[in-house]
């Protein structure tokens, strides 16, 4: 092959990368769980001159982290006497081993950017899970308290919607009571789930839930998707009639999913082809321009 053709097949070889990278889809993140619901920082800053709260919140955080590889729920506390500082955290029931310390690795980090100084007590949820920390002596409220809630989309009046929603919370509050503290479940396509804290009984773990879902009806109303963070347990209800919800990016809402998973390997498989075929086409030009260079040079 001459000199000449080279420039142009190196050319042709760009073209075909190019088109094989453009053709192939990027792999989605499926990071949802960590995106972040809301934040709860105290008011007061931990005094602490020599040190000692500063270890023993690091301690802390460094058991409840790696705990997250092992449990989806665990709790501890640290140091002694008033120094001593209880924390825990939980990941959503449905999120893998592997998932829940991904999701928990990241909170000790965003507790000290997002509470600043240190505080007394502070609680971080993401979607799949949350961490918190308190000091000995800190006020303790009820489980039944709410601390955030999320409603989002108006649905049509006259549609059956708060009907169907309701006979799936009815659904979801039976399966709580004899559940291990979380279920989901669903009803003409509205989707619903619940979770209670770790160490909650399963009778408390009932009445929290069915308190929840007494809040999002008045809460969020006619709201087409919605979710209620009492103290000790959430619940999340979403009407996607494309598929089982997952969290979306949204901090409001559910998106359907069922068919992300072959929408991605039906792009895989095109650009395969695609890049087949392209590769063929790079070869020929490049023989056939090269053909071409030997006949003019033979006829000279």
């Amino acid at each position: 092959m001459s000199m000449a053709s080279k420039p142009f097949c190196i050319f042709s070889l760009f073209l075909v990368i190019f088109t094989i990278f453009k053709l192939t889809p990027q792999a989605k993140s499926d990071s949802d769980y960590t995106k972040l619901i809301y934040k709860g920082c105290a008011k007061q800053d931990l005094s602490d001159p020599s040190g000692v709260y500063s270890q023993a919140l690091s301690s802390l955080f460094g058991t409840l982290v790696s705990q997250s590889s092992k449990s989806k729920f665990y709790k501890t506390s640290t140091g002694s006497g008033q120094s001593t500082i209880s924390g825990l955290f939980q990941c959503r029931g449905d999120l893998s081993n592997v998932d829940c310390y991904k999701c928990v690795s990241g909170l000790p980090i965003l507790i000290d950017k997002l509470c600043g100084s240190k505080p007394v007590a502070a609680r971080i949820q993401l979607y799949g899970c949350y961490m918190l920390y308190e000091v000995a002596g800190f006020p303790q409220i009820s489980g039944m308290e709410m601390l955030f809630k999320t409603c989002s989309g108006k649905n049509a009046p006259g549609s059956g919607f708060e009907e169907r929603r309701d006979t799936a919370f009815s659904t979801l509050e039976n399966g709580m009571a004899s559940s291990n503290g979380f279920y989901t479940t669903s009803y003409q396509s509205v989707y619903t789930m619940g979770q209670c804290e770790g160490d909650v009984g399963s009778a408390d773990c009932a009445d929290c839930v069915k308190n929840a879902v007494q809040k999002a009806q008045v809460e969020c109303g006619s709201s087409v998707s919605g979710q209620i963070f009492l103290h000790k347990c959430f619940i999340g209800y979403s009407n996607s009639p494309n598929g089982v919800p997952r969290t979306s990016r949204s901090s409001s809402d559910w998106s359907p999913s069922s068919s992300s998973g072959s929408g991605q390997n039906v792009g895989k498989t095109v650009a395969i082809i695609l890049g087949g075929v392209a590769g063929v086409g790079f070869i020929l030009i490049c023989v056939l321009f090269a053909r071409n260079l030997m006949k003019k040079h033979d006829d000279y």
